[in-house]
């Protein structure tokens, strides 16, 4: 896809000619994406073909794979994320992410949320008090664990537990909130859960989410980016590439014709 295809909004995270290797193998191919301020981006696509790899570009997660490289810039508010002179931990900071599986920290709910801030030297008792509720209660999750919050993070249910990671990433006020499969090992209840709880994050934070599941980047996202074998075949807002697709490739897939 070409630049000249990139819509043309404020964006959040613009990706300008972004290819990735690992090692000899190359994963994605000359990626240009332009990401909307505070809105839902979903990638879509079938297994492998680059949408947790794009994503883990993101907040540079993939530096920590040996021989992996990346060419082409990633700009996050019209900085390069890969300047030298970028901290990167303040960069993680600022792209929070969620990944698949829901991964709480063998410790009490209260310090799950509240181990971010004390990495960035909050250690007032009070302040972090009103960073855990406010964050838990973002993650629609303060009713139902503020009565337990000395408790483990593990007596948690699966969905619970993915609301606590959302509400640990909410904690260091993120831009940018990653998310990876994010409902794929909950039920639907706690699906709708998390679907509602995007819908009212994407007021004050800009998302991605990588999703296998078609029907939920239908309902939740307001734009949508389709990839195949590392190629972006296809972007734009969510309903015309679910109802008129450019490209027939977008068309096949979304209508189960392969993947």
């Amino acid at each position: 896809m070409s630049a000249d295809n990139i819509l043309h909004t404020e964006p959040k995270v613009l990706i300008q000619d972004l290819s990735f290797f690992y090692g000899t193998a190359q994963a994605l191919w000359t990626i240009n994406l332009s990401v909307p301020t505070r809105q839902i981006t979903a990638l879509i696509g079938p297994s492998g073909c680059g949408k947790s790899t794009l994503l883990r570009c993101l907040n540079r997660l993939n530096d920590l794979i040996e021989d992996a490289r990346l060419e082409g810039t990633i700009l996050l508010d019209g900085l390069n994320i890969h300047d030298p002179e970028l901290d990167i931990t303040d960069l993680r900071k600022r792209v929070g992410m969620v990944f698949q599986r829901s991964n709480p920290f063998p410790k009490s709910i209260y310090e799950n949320v509240a181990y971010g801030p004390r990495l960035q030297g909050i250690r007032n008792r009070a302040e972090l008090d009103i960073i855990a509720e406010k964050s838990l209660t973002e993650a629609g999750l303060w009713d139902e664990v503020k009565d337990r919050l000395t408790k483990s993070a593990l007596g948690l249910s699966g969905g619970q537990q993915q609301r606590l990671c959302i509400a640990r990433a909410l904690a260091v006020e993120p831009d940018v909130l990653l998310m990876d499969e994010p409902c794929s090992s909950l039920d639907p209840i706690a699906t709708g859960k998390i679907e509602e709880l995007l819908f009212s994050l994407k007021h004050t934070l800009t998302i991605i989410i990588v999703t296998h599941n078609m029907q939920q980047a239908a309902r939740i996202s307001d734009h949508t980016g389709f990839l195949l074998m590392g190629e972006l075949v296809e972007f734009g807002e969510t309903k015309t590439i679910f109802t008129v697709p450019a490209d027939h490739r977008t068309e096949d897939y979304i209508t189960g014709r392969f993947g």
